[in-house]
């Protein structure tokens, strides 16, 4: 579940990137495009710390 929430936010972060750079149209400003990334990067943590304990039981 949060890897797949995870690949969402980052699905949303390169979106804005992606409109930002080609049409100059991005959607978020610097604050949201932040906050979006981080909670992607803490999101993928928490994926990967519960998939390395559930391979330790």
């Amino acid at each position: 579940m949060q890897l797949l929430l995870s690949m969402l936010l980052f699905a949303v972060f390169s979106a804005n990137v992606g409109l930002g750079s080609y049409f100059n149209s991005a959607f978020l400003n610097d604050i949201g495009e932040m906050l979006v990334l981080s909670g992607a990067a803490v999101l993928f943590v928490f994926a990967i710390l519960k998939k390395e304990a559930d391979a330790k039981k």
